[in-house]
């Protein structure tokens, strides 16, 4: 085993702990879920794990020592996906009278939208970024040698994890959502109530130090 095998099932554990808290990014495919269907649930949750992909390939590199080095680009990047995540809740709370056409009947989020918002806002996030960094190195051992690969590899049990635990919650809230966007008022209600998590989060991430 290119790893340690007692330090990989802690990072296993600790990582389970942390995907099952609610935070950010279970809140944000909850409500795509919520908005869009199963479909569009799921592939919040792949457009969050592609992020993810991203930045352990930033830590592998050491690249965020950007944000260390030049604190400006930290703050630029973390105002730019608040600004993001705040628009599309204004989104759809804007939009929440708007009727579907037949042909997008039942859903309110397409597949592609729900992607690509799932990429940018965790892509946007420095913490993510920094959180990686600090996070990873922890259960990595230099005297194995192959540092990329462990690298890789605990990057490669966090994105399956995503999947298993995001990816659920995103299928789950999209069936129960299915069920209750045939009723209009109800609709209307998720619409709110999801803008208003996205205006949550961006709120939150813009406040963050």
């Amino acid at each position: 085993m290119p790893i340690d095998q007692h330090l990989l099932a802690l990072f296993a554990l600790t990582t389970i702990v942390a995907m099952i808290t609610p935070g950010p990014d279970m809140l944000f495919v909850l409500g795509c879920g919520m908005r869009g269907g199963p479909r569009a649930g799921l592939l919040a949750t792949a457009g969050v794990a592609t992020s993810e992909a991203v930045h352990v390939a930033v830590a592998a590199a050491g690249l965020a020592a950007l944000f260390a080095a030049a604190p400006v680009a930290f703050t630029v990047v973390r105002i730019a996906g608040a600004a993001y995540l705040i628009y599309l809740g204004v989104q759809m709370i804007r939009r929440r009278h708007d009727e579907p056409d037949e042909a997008a009947a039942g859903t309110g989020m397409d597949g592609r939208r729900a992607y690509l918002s799932g990429l940018l806002t965790n892509l946007l996030n420095p913490k993510m970024v920094t959180f990686t960094i600090a996070f990873l190195p922890q259960f990595i051992d230099p005297s194995l040698g192959r540092v990329w690969l462990q690298f890789a590899i605990l990057g490669a049990i966090l994105i399956a994890l995503e999947f298993l635990v995001d990816g659920t919650v995103g299928v789950l809230a999209g069936r129960i959502g299915g069920w209750l966007r045939r009723r209009r008022a109800v609709r209307r209600r998720i619409d709110v109530a999801t803008g208003g998590v996205f205006i949550g989060l961006g709120v939150r991430l813009a406040a963050e130090r």
